[in-house]
């Protein structure tokens, strides 16, 4: 079992940056694909990034490459979500997600536990 709290969240204006965490609890964090989604108001749940167990391995959606950096401490539990260049097309809560299996993958049913999520409002 798998217990994901994110945090970092906030209003920002287009053109900042913000670092969401997602902390994990229990001991399979280091043994599980990571994962950062968002959903939009009245939109789907939209992938963002993933990460390989080991952090060596990372995959982004198109929108968000080049501005978006997901990064992983495994002593620490927690996975990070670097945001930079922030558009307001940004806007909405991104939550975190964990996989017991062990490829990158960007479908949402493919993951096992989920966090509540955090807003991210951006200005323009």
């Amino acid at each position: 079992q798998v217990q994901l709290v994110e945090s970092g969240g906030g209003l920002v204006q287009a053109g900042g940056s913000l670092r969401l965490s997602c902390a994990a609890s229990g001991r399979t964090f280091s043994t599980s694909v990571m994962g950062w989604f968002r959903q939009a108001p009245g939109k789907e749940r939209e992938f963002v990034a993933t990460i390989s167990r080991s952090g060596t391995n990372t995959y982004y959606s198109d929108s968000v490459k080049g501005r978006f950096t997901i990064s992983r401490d495994n002593a620490k539990n927690t996975m990070y979500l670097q945001m930079n260049s922030l558009k307001p097309e940004d806007t909405a809560v991104y939550s975190c997600a964990a996989a017991k299996q062990g490829y990158l993958t960007v479908v949402p049913g493919s993951y096992d536990y989920w966090g509540q999520g955090t807003q991210v409002t951006v200005s323009s």
